[in-house]
């Protein structure tokens, strides 16, 4: 479990750190980068929280409850989605860009040792003319020593480009080069496609632990509360049990059957003991119990004069 709280707090902070990048850049006024800063966390901390919500009334047999969970994870997964991808996509342009400034100054000296080039060769060109034209002396001698500077000048434009650092290319951009060779697109087009794959994988990933977290958890309380059912998407037996000795037409004789393997003796010394609060919701968290299966126990609970009911429709113990 150790290691599934580490991977999950991970994930947690890596998807908060992308959507803060992305919320921190719309405003450059630190009052409204605080509130952005503090929104992004908030959309995080939520989305996470109704994953989880959405597994526990899962569980409780809730599908109401857990369809209204994923609907605000879905809105909230899609804000963060959006969050990472601009982190993402921001932190690579900007390796892109420190790639393409340091190719721009090798491409400057090429043009101008280019440029030197040209200027030689046409310089050459004078040179046959005025040989044609039989004045070497004057013309020919002014030419070939201008081209021994421009030679000078070109072998020390060469040396300073050489001397330049190397342009390194870090494994995102090499990835990104050879995802556009494999698929035949551009460079541009397969960066996107690499940023929305993983920042869905981000997402993908937190949500997958904070289930297995919440199945732990599940698991736990059941563990330590052995006459409770073991969570599960339809409690069955424990309602099929409460339901078959506690009907609508229940009637004196029909007393339920309080042996160990049934959590109504338990649920009834709790009450009695005020150890448990006199709720449905209360007796369905503890005891892991469907709705259906408590609205009956707490009616045959009345009809007994174990339970009464409030003016304001919340129950007590009377028993």
């Amino acid at each position: 479990m150790l290691s599934v709280y580490s991977f999950t707090g991970a994930a947690i902070v890596a998807s908060t750190i992308f959507s803060l990048l992305l919320f921190l850049s719309l405003d450059d006024n630190p009052l409204m980068q605080w509130l952005f800063g503090a929104l992004a966390v908030i959309f995080e901390a939520g989305k996470f929280y109704a994953w989880y919500e959405f597994g526990e009334r899962r569980a409780h047999g809730n599908y109401v409850g857990a369809l209204s969970a994923l609907a605000f994870y879905l809105i909230l997964a899609l804000i963060s989605i959006g969050g990472s991808i601009g982190g993402i996509n921001s932190a690579t342009n900007a390796a892109q860009s420190e790639q393409r400034q340091a190719q721009a100054q090798i491409d400057a000296y090429n043009r101008q040792i280019n440029a030197i080039e040209q200027q030689i060769t046409l310089n050459n060109q004078a040179a046959e003319r005025y040989i044609e034209l039989d004045r070497i002396a004057t013309g020919v001698a002014r030419l070939q020593k201008e081209n021994n500077q421009l030679r000078k000048e070109q072998q020390q434009l060469a040396l300073e480009r050489d001397s330049l650092p190397a342009v390194a290319q870090g494994s995102i951009l090499g990835l990104i080069s050879n995802l556009a060779n494999t698929l035949g697109v551009s460079a541009d087009q397969a960066q996107s496609w690499l940023v929305i794959f993983l920042s869905v994988l981000l997402d993908v990933f937190a949500a997958f632990f904070v289930g297995v977290i919440g199945e732990e958890q599940r698991f736990r309380h059941w563990y330590r509360h052995p006459h409770a059912t073991p969570p599960t998407p339809v409690n069955t037996k424990a309602s099929s049990r409460v339901n078959e000795i506690n009907t609508e037409s229940t009637t004196p004789s029909e007393v339920p059957n309080e042996d160990v393997d049934s959590p109504y003796a338990d649920i009834k010394a709790a009450l009695a003991a005020k150890t448990l609060r006199c709720s449905k919701k209360a007796v369905m968290a503890e005891y892991a119990l469907s709705q259906e299966a408590v609205d009956t126990l707490f009616t045959h609970l009345q009809q007994q004069g174990l339970v009464a009911k409030k003016p304001n429709h919340h129950y007590h113990w009377v028993g």
